[in-house]
């Protein structure tokens, strides 16, 4: 994709009472003024930053009558020049205004390349582009700030700072190689060591944040386990208000999983009811038990439900939290309920407020909340993990006393990874994947 064409698509998704369609480029005026008229005159002759009234027509046609933001180059959100007509919502106008003007001379965007146009422009960085994405796809508090955070650029101005004291100093290294004859050192190694260890200590801290931030990206995942009748749908259904789950007293009736959101003190949780754990000959309650345990696998919380004190049924990973949940706690008053453990009654909604307030207690939003920077996306978290690698290799080469050749380049390959995250550092293939996850018209 480049800059040289004019490009149009839709802004925004059909039905609702107003529709945005979106045209960006160096004939983005130019085409506007063939198919706009208002009483404003012709639009090459507006300044930025101006709205008007006026209709979309062709050839005398009359297709809407609609408003027109104009915003001419460097100061748009793609850095060039663009139009924005709003219409009412009928596809069918979005439609017509879409094909005329690529009958003008535009073309139709493909997903995400406006926001691909902003980062070409240096209007933001990758990250910032990323995090619109994550802006529109927000589905609770938790996840519209930390897109937020991302997007005023706040976590790049964290990567920027560590990144350019280590430009700094690997610079000096390379200049220490153009007098390697002399043995001579422009670089202090206590400092350089220092800097490390403070680099290193900030990319630890965010490796250990993506766990949280994915969660609240993605949504909380809370598998709800036991063994078959102990009260998982009944409980599933209590949450969400809704007779969601099919609750019988035979069992094996959840032969699959099933997965319902909510949203508690501004956090997305995913719960997801599974198939009782035990051991069976029927073919399709196998499946249903190995679907389980993939969710437990991959769920942040695990409620471990049992009608009365037992064994454990599942295992859980490092990074993973588990509450131990009695259930019908209704028909059995005088039970002994283990340290640590909660009791309920899902039927009557005793003590699930508990729960809640347990699931609640397993998330720590507060360093999202303060603006901080925390890692949400993939992509970071696995850059992230390659520049500590190369970290702790140019801290063990400068332990050992290693070549500053060897120390440079370990140095270097820190300051690619991190620039991966930003974009200082990328290539097509990266762009092409990242811009084609975007919807088109953003």
């Amino acid at each position: 994709m480049t800059s040289a064409d004019t490009i149009v698509a839709p802004a925004t998704s059909t039905g609702g009472a107003i529709a945005i369609v979106r045209i960006e480029g160096p004939e983005a005026i130019a085409i506007a003024d063939r198919l706009f008229s208002s009483k404003r005159g012709s639009l090459g002759e507006m300044a930025g930053y101006t709205m008007c009234h006026g209709i979309v027509h062709e050839e005398g046609r009359r297709i809407d009558d609609v408003m027109l933001s104009l915003y001419r180059a460097p100061h748009s959100y793609t850095g060039g020049d663009m139009v924005e007509i709003a219409c009412h919502g009928s596809a069918y106008i979005v439609g017509e205004i879409v094909r005329i003007a690529i009958e003008k001379g535009a073309r139709m965007a493909t997903p995400g390349e406006f926001t691909k146009r902003a980062f070409l422009a240096g209007k933001i960085d990758l990250s910032q582009a990323e995090a619109v994405a994550d802006i529109i796809a927000a589905d609770s508090r938790a996840s519209l700030t930390l897109a937020d955070t991302q997007m005023r650029g706040g976590y790049s101005a964290s990567l920027g700072e560590l990144r350019g004291e280590l430009v700094r100093l690997a610079s000096l290294l390379e200049l220490e190689l153009d007098f390697g004859e002399e043995d001579v050192e422009f670089a202090d190694r206590g400092e350089l060591t220092l800097l490390l260890h403070k680099v290193e200590n900030e990319i630890k801290r965010l490796i250990t944040s993506f766990s949280t931030g994915n969660a609240i990206k993605k949504g909380v995942a809370v598998a709800i386990v036991g063994e078959p009748n102990v009260g998982k749908s009944t409980l599933l259904n209590r949450i969400v208000g809704e007779e969601r789950a099919m609750v019988s007293d035979i069992a094996g009736t959840t032969r699959d999983t099933i997965e319902e959101s909510v949203v508690m003190d501004g956090v997305t949780f995913r719960f997801i009811d599974t198939a009782g754990l035990h051991d069976t000959g029927d073919r399709l309650e196998s499946m249903g038990i190995e679907r389980t345990r993939k969710a437990v696998t991959k769920a942040n919380i695990v409620v471990e439900m049992f009608d009365s004190v037992g064994e454990d049924v599942v295992t859980i990973a490092e990074g993973q939290h588990i509450i131990r949940v009695i259930n019908k706690i209704d028909l059995r008053r005088h039970c002994t309920i283990p340290d640590g453990w909660l009791a309920l009654s899902a039927k009557e909604g005793e003590g699930v407020d508990k729960l809640l307030n347990a699931l609640r207690s397993c998330v720590d939003t507060g360093d999202v909340m303060r603006g901080e920077t925390v890692v949400s996306n993939s992509r970071h978290y696995e850059a992230l993990r390659r520049a500590l690698e190369s970290l702790v290799r140019a801290e063990e080469s400068l332990q050992m006393g290693i070549s500053t050749d060897l120390v440079a380049q370990d140095i270097h390959g820190v300051l690619d990874a991190v620039g991966e995250i930003t974009g200082q550092v990328t290539n097509s293939e990266i762009l092409a994947r990242i811009f084609s996850e975007f919807c088109i018209g953003k």
